[in-house]
């Protein structure tokens, strides 16, 4: 008899959110369901995980800094290997899987291995846990332009553009900064900002134990040392911070 050749399954790469469970979408909901395996990253929530099929398989792939579950090109092949067997693939991630969540690097392997993929967008950190930090990203009073970067580079460092960040009229977002944040107010300051320059952290954003500190860059990183806060935490630089008081309402209605 000849041998029967396998359709390779299609990848989904799907946003899960910052972390809130309502904020996954509802296409990403209803892959989610539908999917034979679910490869899955430490920050998606519980909740979201529990969308999938009881039969699922459910593989680990987290990453927590300085620990990870797989090693990143391992984990690229992982999906190839699973979509081989003709089963369907969700890859969940937090936030959205094409910022800072490495999907381009995954979708970059799928690409070149024949699997069919699709992407499916999710809502970023700077966006959902902005918005429940109550901190507009943009105001035309205060920030016509947003920023985002990473304050983890692929080399360790936290080798920035930093003339190109420390500008006014605008809203700087850092992702995965915490470790760096002395650094990161430093060289925004001796680039150009003042030390009284509005910034915030927040630990845990969109969850029920999110902690919002605010400051400036001369007293930020003293106070989120002072209130003990650990990762997954955001860093808001810029006026837009200013609002907070008015526009908070998440840990106010909490």
């Amino acid at each position: 008899m000849p041998h029967k050749t396998v359709r390779p399954g299609t990848v989904y790469l799907i946003g899960a959110g910052p972390g809130d469970p309502e904020l996954l979408t509802l296409r990403g909901a209803r892959l989610l369901k539908d999917a034979d395996v679910v490869v899955y990253d430490n920050l998606v929530a519980p909740p979201i995980l529990d969308l999938a099929r009881p039969d699922a398989e459910r593989i680990y792939a987290g990453k927590r800094r300085g620990n990870h579950a797989l090693p990143q090109d391992e984990l690229n092949l992982l999906l190839v290997s699973l979509a081989r067997t003709g089963r369907r693939v969700v890859r969940l991630k937090g936030g959205d899987p094409y910022i800072f969540g490495r999907g381009g690097e995954e979708a970059e392997t799928l690409a070149q291995h024949g699997i069919p993929f699709e992407v499916v967008p999710g809502v970023t950190a700077a966006a959902g846990v902005a918005s429940y930090a109550g901190i507009p990203l943009t105001h035309r009073n205060y920030s016509q332009a947003c920023v985002f970067v990473t304050g983890h580079l692929r080399d360790g460092s936290m080798n920035l553009d930093w003339k190109a960040l420390a500008r006014t009229r605008q809203t700087v977002v850092i992702y995965m900064g915490l470790q760096g944040l002395p650094v990161l107010c430093e060289q925004m300051m001796a680039h150009g900002l003042p030390p009284d320059w509005p910034a915030a952290i927040v630990q845990q954003g969109t969850t029920p134990h999110q902690r919002t500190v605010c400051g400036t860059l001369g007293t930020l990183p003293r106070l989120a040392q002072e209130a003990g806060l650990r990762a997954p935490t955001l860093i808001i630089v810029g006026e837009v911070v200013k609002l907070r008081d008015k526009l908070s309402w998440f840990e106010k209605r909490r």
